[in-house]
């Protein structure tokens, strides 16, 4: 490496671009690995999510269909 006060040279300088940008690429990849397995979740999460809405709704349904009254006792 070199000190802060010897000039880089051009091939020096590429070197470092070059490793940066190597370094850039990979954060890149690792990053869209996240957001394709957070895209996924998304999209299996809303799916049970509307399931679960069904269910409810279905659930509504049913108790309107079938009041509660009250025990015989009171």
């Amino acid at each position: 490496m070199t000190s802060p006060e010897t000039p880089k040279t051009l091939e020096d300088r590429v070197i470092d671009l070059e490793s940066h940008l190597a370094h850039q690429a990979r954060v890149v990849e690792d990053l869209n690995a996240v957001v394709t397995a957070q895209a996924k979740l998304i999209d299996r999460l809303t799916s049970r999510m509307e399931a679960l809405a069904g269910e409810i709704e279905d659930l509504g349904e049913a108790i309107e269909q079938h009041p509660v009254a009250r025990p015989p006792h009171y």
